[in-house]
C-alpha cells in the first residue's frame, strides 16, 4: 500500500505597506524565501524619495542622486536587481563651503565637520574661531558624563571646539543629510561612532584621530560615493521591477486603511475595496502613516511616531548651454545657513557624474537645495521665485550669470525625519512596543537613517523580522550617515 505523504504547507504571505526604497527592499527579501508578497503604495509611483527624470532632454535625478558605498546594502541591491554595470563612481569628489563671501575648500580629515586637527579649519573660519578652536587642549579632558545618554552634535562640539567650527562646516554638512538643525540633532543617531569614540578620549579631535586610525588600518576599498547610469532614481524602479517578476504584487494608488491582528494572530490589512489577511505585516511608510495604522494594535509606538517631526526641502533643477556657462572646479558646494543665503547646497551635476555629461555634452546641469528644519519659510515662495533665488544665489557664490535653458523644481514636502537628542531611545521603545506583537515589523528613514543604504538594510531587517529569522541583523547597529543633498524616504 503506497504511502501518504502530507500536501505542502502554503507559502506563507506577507503585506509590505508602503514602496519607497525600503519597501521594496523588504519585499525584494520576503520573495527570496518563496513566500507570497502584496505591497500597496498609496502614490501611483515606486520609489519614494528616489525620483528619476529629466531636463532639456537629459536624464537627471530628481531626489537622492548618490549611495553611502561604504555601507553595502544599497550597492549589493542594486547588482542583485541587474544594475551592477551601471554602478559608477563620482568624476570628482572635490566640494567646497560658500561661506565668509567665498568658494573656500572643504576642509580635509574631518569627522561630519569635527576636525582631527584644527588648524586644518584655517581658510573656513575667522581668526577668532580658528583660536577657539585651536584651544581645545586647553580644556579639561572629555567626561563621558557630559556626553551621558546622547547629546546634541551641535551643542557639544560648540562646547568644546566653539561654535564657528558648528556654524561653518558642522551645520552645513549635518544641514545636508538631515535639512535639520545641529543644535537639536542627536550625536549618537547622526554620528555614532564619534559619541562611542568621544566617551573614551580626552578631545573630540583626538576621538576623531582615533576613527581615522582605525579607518586607515583596516581600509574599505573602492569610493565612498558610488551613483548610477541613468540616475539613483533607477534602482526602486529596477527593484520593483524584480518584485514583479518573483511573482510579487505591487497595488499602486491603493492606500492601506486599516491594520488590525485576527483571532487566530494573522493580519488583516484593509484598503478600498480589498482586504488581505496574511502571516506578516512590514510598515514601510511615514511616522504618521505608520501611527494612524498602529493606533489600534500597538497605541504605545503610534504614540511614539506621533512625535517624530519631518523638514521640508526643495530641488531647483537647471539646465544651461555649456558654451555659456562657467563654473568652479570640483562637485558643487555647501551653504552655512550661519551667512544668510538662501540656497543651503548646490550640486554642479554635470561635474560630479560624467554620465550626465556623456549624455549631453553641450549640456551643464547644476542642482540647488531650499529649506531646513526650522527654516522653511523660503518655500511658501512659488516655482519661478526658487529659481531666481537659486539664479541668484549661483551668480554671488560661482559667477554663474547665463540664464537657463530649462528649469523645474521638485518639492518634498515632510521630506526628511528629524533625530533630535534621545532619537535612539523612541526607536528602541518604538521597537519593543512592536515586539509584542509577532509578524509586525516597522522600517523606513524615521528609524535607522535617512540615506539609501540604511533604508535598504533597514527593510531588509524588518523582513527577517516577520520571517521570525533568528539570524538577522540589528537594524539599530547601522550608522546612519548619508550624503548630501537629502536621503531616501521610506
Amino acid at each position: 500500500m503506497r504511502a501518504e505523504h502530507p500536501a505542502p504547507a502554503p507559502p506563507r504571505s506577507f503585506v509590505v505597506i508602503g514602496a519607497g526604497i525600503s519597501g521594496l527592499a523588504a519585499a525584494h527579501r520576503l520573495l527570496a524565501t518563496g513566500a507570497r508578497v502584496t505591497v500597496l503604495e498609496a502614490s501611483d509611483r515606486p520609489g519614494g524619495k528616489l525620483l528619476p527624470g529629466e531636463i532639456a532632454g537629459a536624464r537627471v535625478d530628481l531626489g537622492a542622486e548618490s549611495l553611502l558605498a561604504r555601507r553595502p546594502e544599497a550597492v549589493a541591491l542594486a547588482r542583485e536587481v541587474g544594475l551592477g554595470d551601471r554602478l559608477c563612481a563620482p568624476a570628482t569628489t572635490t566640494a567646497s563651503l560658500w561661506t565668509r563671501g567665498a568658494l573656500r575648500p572643504m576642509p580635509k580629515g574631518h569627522v561630519m565637520g569635527v576636525p582631527a586637527h584644527a588648524d586644518a579649519l584655517a581658510e573656513v573660519l575667522s581668526p577668532e574661531g580658528l583660536r577657539r578652536a585651536s584651544a581645545e587642549d586647553e580644556l579639561p579632558p572629555v567626561d563621558p558624563a557630559d556626553l551621558g545618554d546622547d547629546v546634541a552634535v551641535g551643542t557639544y562640539v560648540a562646547a568644546r571646539l566653539g561654535h564657528e567650527v558648528v556654524d561653518r562646516l558642522v551645520e552645513p554638512l549635518l544641514g545636508g543629510v538631515y535639512a535639520g538643525d545641529a543644535y537639536r540633532i542627536s550625536l549618537r543617531s547622526a554620528v555614532p561612532q564619534l559619541f562611542e569614540a568621544a566617551r573614551t578620549h580626552p578631545s573630540l579631535t583626538a576621538a576623531v584621530r582615533e576613527i581615522q586610525r582605525r579607518a586607515a588600518t583596516n581600509p574599505t576599498p573602492g569610493p565612498v560615493f558610488m551613483g548610477i547610469e541613468g540616475g539613483v532614481g533607477s534602482l526602486p524602479l529596477a527593484v520593483a521591477d524584480a518584485v514583479r517578476a518573483r511573482g510579487g504584487e505591487i497595488r499602486l494608488a491603493t492606500p492601506a486603511t486599516g491594520l488590525r491582528r485576527t483571532p487566530d494572530g494573522r493580519w488583516r490589512v484593509t484598503a478600498v475595496d480589498l482586504d488581505l489577511d496574511v502571516d506578516g505585516v512590514v510598515l514601510a511608510v511615514p511616522a504618521p502613516t505608520a501611527a494612524r495604522l498602529l493606533a489600534a494594535e500597538a497605541p504605545g509606538a503610534a504614540t511614539e511616531l506621533e512625535t517624530v517631526e519631518y523638514a521640508s526641502m526643495a530641488l531647483v533643477t537647471l539646465a544651461y548651454r555649456r558654451t555659456e556657462v562657467s563654473l568652479p572646479p570640483g562637485s558643487g558646494f555647501l551653504v552655512p545657513p550661519v551667512d544668510g543665503h538662501t540656497i543651503k547646497a548646490s550640486t554642479f551635476a554635470s561635474q560630479k557624474w560624467g554620465w550626465i555629461a556623456a549624455e549631453d555634452p553641450d549640456l551643464l546641469v547644476v542642482r540647488t537645495s531650499v529649506g531646513r528644519y526650522g527654516d522653511e519659510a523660503d518655500l511658501e515662495r512659488d516655482d519661478a521665485d526658487l529659481v531666481a533665488v537659486s539664479r541668484r544665489d549661483l551668480g554671488a557664490a560661482a559667477g554663474l550669470t547665463a540664464r537657463p535653458v530649462a528649469s523645474r523644481v521638485t518639492r518634498w514636502n515632510d521630506g526628511l525625519p528629524q533625530y533630535p537628542v534621545g532619537h535612539h531611545s523612541r526607536v528602541a521603545r518604538i521597537r519593543d512596543h512592536l515586539a509584542e506583537l509577532p509578524g509586525l515589523a516597522v522600517c523606513g528613514a524615521a528609524y535607522d537613517g535617512v540615506g539609501v543604504p540604511a533604508c535598504v538594510g533597514g527593510g531588509q531587517a524588518a523582513a527577517d523580522l516577520v520571517l521570525g529569522d533568528p539570524d538577522r541583523t540589528d537594524p539599530l547597529m547601522s550608522n546612519p550617515v548619508q550624503s548630501r543633498h537629502g536621503g531616501a524616504g521610506e
